[in-house]
């Protein structure tokens, strides 16, 4: 089976534009069929505050209203993804930038909480393989904005680290897929504080360990249920580590290891 790399890159990175145009150097090096899915950073809450639209946050996760829709949409769906993909032509690498309204690339539903009103958050239900099949086909890195839509005519604000692993599950019939989490971190840390105490491995049972002694939380706790979601749906292997070391997390020599 083909290898497909699937990458999320964070969007602290995304603030920042030396280390972004570094990392999609490094992205555009990397061989072979390649998706790349981009968060939204801190562009769309400077953007919101300019245009005094309040921001509503709970546990990490952004309340998208009706206003806060139109930001989020332009913004991650706007110019964060030209800006990828113009910088990922100029590095030699052919990409086109979708969201999941293009192509009906991917559908979800408005979150349904019991207790908290998320607004116009997504939660996906399907992925169009066939058309990230046939633009790989192409030669063409994907490069995905996490807007969605859900059939009738409304989009969603998705969480971006559910859109890469729902993708790389939809693309585990096709192919072997890799999934990386990059971000500013190293990996899933001992110490949050320390860069360097690398947890080079973790599998289901360490990972209850890990948050029972509060080693893990916040917003690391969606991002290793999204990796293990992803192995138990067929995903061959999920590395989370930082963006400038890519071509390591590639490798298997930096980074922490999700297995199962």
């Amino acid at each position: 089976m083909e290898k497909l790399i699937v990458i999320k890159i964070g969007g602290n990175i995304i603030d920042d534009a030396e280390k972004l145009s570094s990392f999609l150097a490094d992205f555009a090096k990397v061989e072979g069929k390649k998706i790349l899915i981009h968060g939204g950073g801190k562009l769309a809450t400077k953007l919101a505050a300019d245009l005094g639209v309040a921001q509503q946050m709970v546990d990490g996760r952004r309340i998208t209203d009706a206003e806060t829709l139109k930001i989020v949409t332009m913004v991650y769906a706007g110019y964060i993804n030209k800006n990828v993909v113009v910088q990922l032509q100029a590095n030699g690498c052919n990409a086109i930038g979708l969201s999941g309204a293009d192509g009906n690339l991917i559908q979800a539903h408005k979150r349904n909480h019991a207790t908290i009103n998320y607004g116009f958050v997504g939660d996906v239900d399907a992925v169009n393989a066939t058309l990230i099949d046939s633009l790989l086909q192409q030669n063409l890195s994907v490069v995905i904005a996490p807007i969605t839509q859900d059939g009738n005519g409304q989009l969603l604000n998705t969480n971006a680290d559910t859109i890469a692993q729902e993708i790389a599950k939809a693309m585990g019939s096709l192919y072997a897929v890799e999934l990386i989490y990059s971000f500013e971190k190293s990996g899933v840390l001992l110490n949050a504080n320390d860069d360097s105490s690398v947890i080079p491995s973790i599998n289901p049972a360490t990972y209850i360990d890990l948050k029972a002694q509060n080693v893990i939380f916040a917003g690391m706790i969606p991002k290793l249920d999204n990796a293990f979601a992803a192995l138990n749906s067929g995903v061959s292997k999920v590395i989370i580590g930082k963006a400038e070391q890519l071509q390591q997390l590639i490798a298997g020599t930096s980074g922490t290891v999700i297995s199962q």
